[in-house]
């Protein structure tokens, strides 16, 4: 694309990137003030990371759909600094510790430097959940007594969670308006939170949730003021306070304990967790892109390096890409790094002009928001996600979630590497095959002369301690090509490299190239699940693996013999087609499995695992989808039933055609596409009317084929049969 073409589109891109800074703006202004307090910094040293990090990174990084801000897991880490570093002076702790973000910047920027961005292979996928999810239960521990109005909690995460029950019956002891109020702000803003997903209304959901509590909270304010025209109840202390001359009473950090050893630790574990954060961050949201763009992550690096210094010398916290309000950004059309740059602006101008409306907001409301997001990090699905990956990742996630919990964060990754790797050793019973094989070379590659292809064979083992020599190969292949990456001569390969290979496929298919995994047939895996660690079997035993079906699974199987139809229950990930339908534009497909195909190949139906938002804004789904081949002149349109508050369940550019020929179904679907005198021509009135008198079901066209899904949840065998009787009628009247 020519340097006009690229300026013109950035143009061209400016009211929606400028509209969607605006919404993460009022994500990320409860947040950034909440972040701040919940680690015992003042609120606006939260916002002031966010401000600094969005106008830095912005021009100097090497993402195009990231926001930058405070994170949610440097919230323990910054807690213990400040409340330690100055023996008890919260405010020269807080000093010292904007020292150590300053350093911490410093060392970020050189990691960008000597492209260390691949030091994040170097952790075990799942003691990484396990320590986010300690970060989680620390953030959710302290914040549930904020959130019930009492800040007088302390010590670690695991004491202070189980003062709960006090607190609680102090409130019981204690009714007055004072102490009830505002516990009941804390667990209305708690539920606006928990149900606001629920709420599919567009207009509703241009206000995020955390604004929405950030609302209720000042108007709770004004009701007092205005309406009933008493004090407000809720104490002072209880309240945001900003300092008058916001832009003349910046501190300036204290480098006075800079060379001692509690200094040194915390910049090495800010370094560290921000670094974490950051890249997990960046690999995320690259998949969320919708031009399939990569992210330069050490240019990155540099750039949240430098603004991380700079928000420290100005009273900031860290800065680190974040994972929450970046999904909120491609959600809402950001396409380029001005996003981020103008989400800043809109802050400065929150705090410069509205002050006053800031300051009435109560810190249980804004508490509410952080147990929430900690809630996120430590939800019990995400320990029966990693179980059904495997029983020896749950023992190293439950292993460095203990042991980060009672003994810091450094500890508890280290012990989770160490934990991980004597779980290898264990399952594959030989320590050699990790120590002698470590640093030789076990990766090639060469061009295939006759085909073109790009082959890749990996030797002895491939796990998180030596990722990188693969990884390192991979990024070689330009992504438009064919990949073939063999396993046969690898004896095992570890659930980290699964999870990091599947990403590389999707990253082809994207690309319009393909990634083929050959050589695991002979391996063996403990779960069904495709990022489950395999290890090689013997040749006797390769044939003797038994395969569990559910009983909808034996249902389906006998379903697709009735049928004269082939099934297959294992899970794969090759589901390069699905991603041409707008659907998926801005999701995330795991796995496709339990397939059913007819005999002349053209009707396909299959379950499907995928995911709306990344990280801690993941959802999770399961579906049953089914997509037919045609040779029909249909147009390309989507259909979809408008639900009870109006819009459609997706985003989408397309106008909701009306006809007015046939107001009920005008009322009842949204239907829109590129080209609406086409589609208008092809829904005459007998499609209509079948579309009338049958169940709702979402339906797109594109090109020669017709992607068609029920209810979103997997689909009863009852249910099946219905959605094939729906589609067999739908393509005779199409065929007409």
């Amino acid at each position: 694309m020519s340097k006009r073409s690229s300026f013109g589109a950035f143009v061209g891109d400016l009211p929606k990137n400028i509209f969607a800074g605006f919404v993460v703006s009022l994500v990320a202004l409860p947040l950034g003030l909440g972040l701040a307090i919940a680690s015992e910094a003042p609120p606006i040293a939260g916002v002031i990371a966010a401000v600094v990090g969005g106008v830095v990174v912005a021009l100097l990084g090497g993402s195009q759909l990231t926001i930058t801000g405070p994170g949610n897991g440097l919230v323990i880490v910054l807690l213990s600094a400040i409340t330690t570093l100055g023996g008890g002076d919260l405010y020269q702790g807080y000093l010292f510790t904007l020292a150590a973000i300053v350093c911490s910047g410093v060392l970020m920027f050189l990691f960008g430097v000597f492209r260390l961005g691949a030091l994040s292979e170097f952790f075990p996928s799942s003691a990484l959940q396990g320590m986010l999810a300690a970060i989680g239960i620390g953030i959710l521990a302290k914040q549930l007594h904020v959130m019930l109005g009492i800040t007088t909690t302390n010590g670690s995460p695991l004491e202070v969670i189980s003062q709960v029950p006090q607190s609680i019956l102090f409130l019981i002891d204690h009714p007055t308006i004072n102490y009830l109020l505002p516990a009941a702000l804390g667990v209305v803003s708690l539920l606006i939170l928990v149900f606001y997903s629920a709420l599919r209304n567009r207009v509703f959901q241009l206000v995020p949730a955390p604004m929405w509590v950030v609302l209720v909270a000042i108007g709770l304010t004004y009701y007092f003021e205005l309406v009933i025209q008493v004090p407000y109840p809720i104490a002072e202390q209880l309240l945001i306070r900003l300092p008058e001359n916001i832009l003349g009473n910046l501190p300036f950090p204290d480098f006075e304990i800079a060379l001692s050893w509690p200094f040194v630790s915390t910049v090495l574990s800010i370094t560290l967790i921000a670094s974490i954060e950051t890249l997990l961050s960046i690999k995320a949201v690259d998949k969320l892109d919708p031009e399939k763009r990569r992210s330069n992550v050490n240019k990155d690096l540099r750039a949240l390096g430098l603004a991380t210094s700079l928000s420290g010398l100005v009273g900031g916290l860290n800065v680190v890409t974040v994972i929450a309000r970046s999904s909120v950004n491609v959600n809402n059309g950001g396409s380029n790094r001005s996003a981020n740059l103008f989400h800043a602006l809109f802050l400065l101008a929150f705090v410069l002009m509205l002050q006053d409306q800031i300051q009435r907001i109560a810190l249980p409301a804004l508490a509410a928001i952080l147990v929430f997001t900690g809630y996120k990090l430590a939800a019990p699905k995400n320990l029966w996600r990693i179980l059904k990956i495997g029983k020896e990742q749950a023992v190293i996630f439950g292993a460095t979630l203990m042991i980060t919990l009672t003994s810091g964060l450094i500890t508890g990754i280290l012990a989770g590497i160490v934990v991980t790797f004597f779980i290898h050793v264990w399952l594959n019973k030989d320590l050699f095959l990790f120590t002698r094989n470590w640093l030789k070379p076990n990766v090639l590659m060469y061009l295939e002369d006759e085909s073109g292809n790009y082959y890749v064979s990996v030797k002895n083992f491939c796990s998180f301690l030596n990722f990188y020599k693969l990884k390192g190969v991979l990024d070689e292949i330009p992504e438009t090509e064919h990949a073939i990456l063999d396993f046969s001569l690898c004896r095992f390969v570890d659930h980290t490299v699964m999870e990091g290979i599947n990403d590389y496929s999707r990253s082809f298919q994207r690309k319009g190239g393909e990634f083929e995994i050959i050589g695991l047939d002979a391996h063996e895996t403990g779960a069904q699940h495709p990022f489950a660690i395999r290890k090689s079997l013997p040749a006797r035993d390769v044939f003797k693996r038994r395969r569990n079906l559910t009983k909808r699974q034996l249902e389906l199987e006998e379903l697709a013999r009735n049928l004269g139809w082939d099934y297959r229950s294992e899970p794969t990930s090759d589901a390069k087609d699905l991603e041409r339908f707008s659907y998926f534009s801005s999701k995330m497909i795991n796995y496709q499995f339990n397939d059913l195909v007819n005999q002349d190949q053209d009707i396909q139906l299959f379950d499907l695992s995928y995911s709306e938002g990344v990280f801690i804004a993941k959802e999770d789904l399961k579906a049953t989808f089914l997509v037919v081949q045609h040779n029909h002149p249909v147009p390309q349109f989507i259909l979809e039933r408008e639900n009870f508050l109006g819009g459609i369940t997706e985003q989408t550019s397309f106008q909701d055609l009306d006809f007015p020929e046939a107001p009920d179904f005008s009322r009842r679907f949204f239907l829109g596409g590129k080209d609406p005198l086409a589609i208008r021509s092809f829904f005459d009135a007998d499609l209509i009317f079948f579309f009338e008198s049958h169940g709702y079901y979402r339906i797109e066209s594109i090109e020669n084929s017709i992607l068609i899904k029920g209810k979103n949840r997997l689909s009863s065998i009852q249910e099946i049969k219905h959605l094939l009787a729906f589609t067999k009628e739908l393509m005779v009247l199409i065929g007409r």
